[in-house]
């Protein structure tokens, strides 16, 4: 396979989310864990991809008017919308060719309405909560993220996908969190990266895999598991459980990667 490296990697400040540990996977104390919600920007030579949008902008103003019982979870400044993040890296939203998106929850797809004229990239198990085709799928997303990009241009992803074909950004396909979850591996010139989405919450999950409780599929979702860590293995690549406050702060996060593993 062809190698090739990303020019760079930006991870932006998101929200927090205060969650039950035990909750996060199988086996761990219980006690609250407050969770980042962060996106990413990768840049390449031949575009500028987000991964995951977080939560909606009015949620930094109203958390429990934006998502109900949940929001009183919820920690988020203006400063850490969407919008606002790539305004303060020099982006505009115009210049993003590409959003990964790892999966279709609420904590994932709010900043969607941002980039509507991007090309959308989503694993094809989740397809049915962008065109209604699959009820049950369509239940674990929020309608008002989706419906202002539901006409957009959607690529549905059957396994992985190679973003630009030569190895820098590739769409790995991590079925059981959500039927359709990725994570994404980014090859950058001193450090490959593994961004494990919602494929683990916890960095405790890679230590000793385990599902969650809101897994979709639990015997999938622990194979996925396995695959990142096999991955990891594989392409000498660090796992960034990009969820996980212990992982934001090990990578030096938020801000532009330096390159180096950590």
């Amino acid at each position: 396979m062809t190698t090739g490296t990303a020019r760079g990697l930006r991870a932006l400040d998101g929200a927090r989310l205060t969650l039950d540990r035990a909750d996060m996977l199988d086996g761990a104390d219980p006690g609250p864990v407050e969770l980042v919600v962060p996106s990413f920007l990768v840049e390449h030579d031949e575009g500028l991809v987000l991964l995951d949008t977080g939560l909606a902008p009015e949620a930094a103003d109203d958390p429990v008017g934006t998502y109900g019982e949940i929001g009183e979870k919820v920690r988020m400044t203006p400063a850490q919308r969407l919008d606002r993040q790539l305004a303060a890296a020099g982006v505009d939203p115009g210049d993003i060719t590409h959003v990964v998106l790892s999966h279709v929850h609420f904590d994932h797809t709010g900043g969607l309405r941002h980039v509507p004229h991007a090309r959308f990239v989503l694993g094809v198990g989740d397809r049915g909560a962008v065109d209604g085709s699959d009820p049950d799928v369509a239940a674990l997303a929020r309608p008002e993220d989706l419906d202002p990009v539901r006409d957009a241009d959607w690529t549905f992803v059957d396994g992985d996908l190679d973003l630009f074909g030569d190895g820098s950004v590739v769409v790995l396909a991590m079925p059981g969190h959500t039927p359709g979850n990725t994570s994404l591996l980014v090859r950058l010139p001193a450090v490959t990266l593994l961004l494990a989405g919602d494929t683990a919450h916890l960095h405790e999950a890679i230590r000793a895999p385990a599902p969650m409780a809101a897994d979709t599929d639990r015997s999938l979702a622990l194979t996925s598991l396995q695959r990142l860590i096999g991955l990891a293995a594989t392409h000498d690549a660090a796992i960034w459980v990009t969820h996980d406050p212990e992982d934001w702060a090990r990578f030096g996060a938020p801000g532009e990667i330096s390159g180096s593993r950590p």
